[in-house]
């Protein structure tokens, strides 16, 4: 399993990014996935997230300081993958923090290594996405 992270300073107020900042627009947001379906449950919130050949149900959590999920059931090439947006202040603005933990479930050498590098450019867009919608 790799572990990766994305840090961005974002000139709004920790509340106006967390507005931004829902289950669906973050996994838009990161570019590989589709939502095609959102569930409220009591848990928290099952985003549905399809590409092509399949479907991975992602699990959310709300945090007081951003969100989290990770990857329930059936997740297609995953093996594992959870990830943790945070948005804590930071002078007179926000530092969001996007951490993943990934691992292909393959039998390829550097697989880990291959899913984070991937990983890595999905949360930077997401971040960066973010941003931008924050304003």
């Amino acid at each position: 399993m790799r572990e990766v992270e994305v840090t961005r300073f974002v000139s709004a107020r920790p509340d106006e990014v967390r507005r931004a900042l829902s289950p669906a627009a973050l996994v838009e947001a990161e570019g590989t996935f589709s939502v095609s379906a959102v569930e409220e449950t009591d848990e928290g919130t099952v985003v549905t997230a399809t590409g092509p050949w399949m479907a991975v149900p992602l699990r959310f959590e709300s945090r007081e300081d951003g969100l989290a999920y990770t990857a329930e059931g059936d997740v297609g090439p995953f093996d594992h993958l959870e990830t943790v947006v945070t948005v804590v202040p930071k002078n007179e603005g926000s530092e969001v923090t996007a951490r993943s933990a990934v691992s292909l479930n393959a039998p390829l050498p550097f697989a880990d290594r291959i899913a984070a590098w991937k990983r890595r450019g999905e949360l930077q867009r997401a971040v960066e996405t973010l941003a931008d919608e924050a304003f």
